[in-house]
């Protein structure tokens, strides 16, 4: 009986390139993430201490955010 391999190897230079696209989609969303946080962090600031308390929050509270 012959056995037969049905593994092929990946094509050359393959896995630098998965390694590369997927390297530069963690660090989009990274940016993405820092750039919501950075959003919400100064509508937040914006609002008076009566508003903060309105949602719960306070002054300190704000610089917690995505931490």
């Amino acid at each position: 009986m012959a056995a037969i391999e049905t593994s092929r190897p990946a094509p050359f230079g393959a896995i630098t390139t998965y390694r590369a696209v997927n390297a530069l989609s963690n660090i989009t969303s990274m940016f993405g993430a820092w750039n919501d946080t950075r959003i919400t962090r100064k509508a937040l600031g914006k609002l008076s201490d009566r508003e903060l308390d309105d949602i719960g929050l306070c002054r300190g509270d704000i610089e917690m955010l995505g931490r």
